[in-house]
């Protein structure tokens, strides 16, 4: 399987048969935002999402960027892992805890 790749408006996995799992993202000021991730029903349950996320908010570290997790696995993702909490925007920690 295909490692995480980096394009100017999604983090992408390739997989077989030519499907693609994706997380899209909308770099905005200071904040990166998400969207929308994606995984074929053919491939869920092989934590390719979790993979998307963690590349994806490594980078949105790396960049110095805050979150706005409007995907609700994101939103979901980081709300499980309090050591993510200081990436989210702080207009949108409120929503980590709901």
């Amino acid at each position: 399987m295909s490692e995480v790749v980096r394009t100017p408006r999604r983090f992408e996995i390739a997989l077989d048969g030519g499907e693609v799992a994706f997380a899209d993202y909308q770099v905005v000021g200071d904040s990166i935002v998400f969207p929308h991730t994606l995984t074929p029903k053919a491939f869920e349950g092989q934590g390719l999402a979790s993979r998307l996320a963690q590349a994806a908010l490594a980078y949105a570290r790396g960049q110095g960027l805050k979150v706005r997790p409007r995907c609700a696995f994101f939103r979901a993702y980081i709300a499980r892992r309090p050591e993510l909490h200081d990436l989210v925007h702080p207009d949108e920690r409120a929503a980590l805890t709901v």
